[in-house]
């Protein structure tokens, strides 16, 4: 499991409207990885509207902004379109990046236990350090903690 100083897992993925987006190309600038259990979900559609409308405060500091889960590129372009979303969102439906980064878990919902996405936040720097790590991320507050830490770069 990445933690703080360590290399970030490199990946490429398919993203909505298609295209893949790699992140060993990015490169040179910080990156934002937030991964979220499924599309369309209530604190999923908060956190990416939140990231969503603050996407320009994230480019003025130089920061590009990934939403990772595993829906399909299909559902991705559905989910974009209902909520307006302008956060670049890719799929990992076969879940390797999700494993690579530690998020795939096993979770426990009122005493049933099933595997899952855990709600996670990578900061990643310039040279592909991960720079912070927020797991199981509670959604209030949390687009702003992450623009703080990007900004303190």
């Amino acid at each position: 499991m990445p933690d703080v100083s360590d290399p970030a897992p490199d990946f490429s993925l398919p993203r909505d409207g298609g295209g893949t987006i790699t992140l060993s190309d990015l490169r040179g600038q910080p990156v934002v990885l937030f991964f979220y259990p499924r599309d369309d979900t209530p604190g999923c559609t908060k956190e990416s509207i939140g990231f969503s409308e603050n996407l320009q405060a994230f480019a003025e500091a130089g920061a590009a902004v990934l939403g990772i889960s595993k829906d399909t590129v299909a559902k991705h372009d559905k989910f974009v379109a209902k909520h307006g979303l302008t956060t670049t969102m890719l799929s990992d439906a076969e879940g390797d990046t999700c494993e690579r980064y530690g998020v795939w878990v096993e979770k426990n919902m009122y005493g049933r236990k099933s595997m899952g996405i855990e709600r996670s936040t990578f900061v990643i720097d310039a040279e592909g350090r991960i720079a912070r790590v927020w797991r199981k991320v509670k959604v209030p507050g949390h687009v702003d903690e992450v623009l703080d830490a990007v900004r303190a770069l």
